[in-house]
């Protein structure tokens, strides 16, 4: 078996492969792979594929699969297999993180002591306690998210069209979800149905003031409505992980709407989740060369 690593993963991992055969990251031998492992970076296209001809499985280190042609794959025979159990914890932390740095004003706090400005009257917080969270999507990471945002007092409830009941979360239509919630957290996969299923019309429903955070996929946003939306304080902020391309494009309206906190797709590259990453794909191919 011949493995490429064609994105960055624990380093550790090309050892821990090296038992299922040779393991190498030279992008230029992608016709001699077998088994290619990548996360978002790497785009594996319909071209991609037509440079692997022995190419037997795709590995995706991480949840969503936009990167992946799964229907190129599928008529090639290429299995496309995904690591969601690994980067839950990770991401619902850094949804947790976004959502608190918000109304605690955490980035404007500590440029002001930086500037030699002590903020401590013009700074007004607002707790999560007894706030209402409203989670697009709740599967392993909105699951995460759930069990620590009940943690903090608040109220969690869902929009799931693939669940009947959940164990933490209270499942109610999307239509209510947007008019109930003071924050709102994406975790939907990005599909045909999901793409820009936030655009005005949307967030003219929500709470006034409501506090959007996104770790899901930048592209369910429209991005000009959404800044529109910041503008006129319908959304009182946006946390966001995710964008359309990475890096976001110089002209991308976020990048200059008011009360945007921004990361640059940190959400699965916690140290811990590369290892656990790891542990997944050995286990994707310890049961391939078992069976």
């Amino acid at each position: 078996m011949k493995i490429l690593i064609a994105d960055a993963f624990d380093a550790k991992l090309p050892e821990r492969l090296a038992v299922f055969g040779e393991v190498f990251s030279d992008p230029g031998r992608l016709a001699e792979a077998d088994v290619v492992l990548v996360r978002s970076k790497t785009k594996v296209t319909k071209e991609y594929l037509e440079k692997a001809p022995n190419l037997k499985l795709v590995i995706r280190g991480g949840v969503g699969l936009d990167n992946v042609d799964k229907a190129a794959c599928a008529n090639r025979g290429i299995e496309v297999k995904n690591t969601p159990q690994a980067s839950s914890i990770a991401v619902a932390e850094l949804a947790m993180a976004l959502m608190l740095a918000v109304p605690n004003h955490i980035v404007a706090a500590h440029n002001g002591m930086t500037e030699g400005k002590f903020l401590k009257s013009e700074l007004k917080r607002t707790e999560l306690y007894k706030k209402t969270l409203g989670l697009v999507g709740i599967g392993m990471i909105g699951t995460e998210v759930a069990k620590r945002a009940a943690a903090f007092g608040m109220e969690v409830i869902a929009s799931d069209p693939y669940l009947k009941e959940h164990p933490i979360a209270r499942l109610v239509s999307f239509e209510e979800l947007l008019a109930q919630a003071d924050y709102i957290s994406f975790h939907t996969p990005l599909t045909d149905e999901t793409k820009g299923m936030f655009n005005k019309d949307v967030f003219a429903k929500m709470k006034d003031g409501v506090i959007l955070v996104n770790t899901g996929r930048g592209k369910v946003i429209v991005e000009q409505d959404l800044a529109d939306a910041l503008v006129a304080g319908k959304v009182r902020a946006y946390a966001t992980d995710v964008w359309y391309s990475d890096p976001p494009p110089a002209d991308c309206p976020l990048l200059s709407a008011p009360n945007v906190l921004m990361t640059p797709h940190i959400g699965a590259s916690s140290k811990e989740n590369l290892g656990r990453i790891g542990d997944v794909v050995v286990e994707i191919l310890s049961k391939r060369v078992g069976s």
